[in-house]
């Protein structure tokens, strides 16, 4: 923080830092991402191959 305009006291800078800092822990406790839902279709897929290994050469597509 910085103070533009007048001059706080040490106590008023202690309120000030405690009253942000309990607004930023509440916020912050409070701030859950919800799981991702995840449908039994997508759930039960595989991978319908692997994918492809581009450090092996192949052909003559070798570089």
């Amino acid at each position: 923080m910085q103070i533009t305009r007048g001059a706080a006291t040490e106590e008023e800078l202690a309120a000030l830092i405690a009253v942000v800092s309990d607004a930023y822990a509440q916020e912050a406790s409070e701030a859950v991402a919800d799981e991702p839902r995840v449908s039994a279709w997508a759930r039960t897929q595989r991978p319908l191959r692997r994918p492809l290994r581009r450090d092996i050469p192949w052909g003559r597509f070798t570089r």
